[in-house]
């Protein structure tokens, strides 16, 4: 059965990427909230017990650094190039598509939980009713940028922190912004090929 948008012969026509500006982030939470309203509005009085927080596909990570100062890392899926969920799904359940985002196909989907074990990022959890391993980007966002609107996140973030765009395309803002701004991946040497870069300013 064909899926949407599937990539042809494994390579997308686009790369579209998230970039999280943590040099703007203000802490506030607008993305997570927004994240679940528009893909997870049932979740909105539950909380995603193996994170300890509001069920979203945004996870929040809170911790201090040497100095003891607080930190915040946002974290989601990263949309890999060589996503380990993808080689190790045994249902061919989990697939890039012509846009270079990494998908789920629940119909294929048997729980087994290959792609949230294989994941070293930690950023699937299990919907309680579907029992289907959940991650940026759901239905609502998927929606909306194939409308040509951004994602939920970047629409909610009101010190402008977040973005969306292709990488294959020199003039879209996340380009610009990863010409002109320091910028790091998560876990760069488990040869993932992340597309989720978090800016660190000028």
């Amino acid at each position: 059965m064909a899926r949407p948008n599937e990539a042809k012969n494994g390579t997308p026509s686009r790369r579209l990427a998230h970039l999280w500006d943590e040099s703007r982030c203000i802490a506030c939470g607008a993305c997570v909230l927004a994240c679940t309203m528009t893909n997870q509005p049932e979740m909105m009085a539950r909380e995603e017990k193996g994170w300890g927080g509001l069920a979203s596909n945004i996870r929040r990570i809170e911790s201090a650094n040497e100095q003891g100062r607080p930190t915040l890392l946002l974290v989601q899926c990263q949309h890999c190039d060589d996503a380990p969920c993808v080689r190790t799904c045994p249902f061919g359940a989990v697939y890039q598509d012509d846009d270079g985002l990494i998908r789920l196909d629940a119909r294929r989907c048997a729980g087994c939980s290959y792609c949230v074990t294989s994941c070293p990022y930690n950023v699937r959890w299990f919907h309680p009713d579907t029992h289907v391993p959940a991650k940026c980007m759901g239905d609502g966002c998927l929606d909306l940028i194939a409308h040509d609107q951004q994602p939920a996140c970047v629409q909610a973030c009101p010190a402008m922190a977040r973005d969306f765009g292709d990488l294959n395309d020199p003039e879209s803002s996340v380009s610009e912004t990863l010409r002109t701004q320091r910028s790091r991946r998560l876990l760069e040497s488990a040869g993932t090929e992340p597309k989720y870069f978090i800016v660190e300013g000028s």
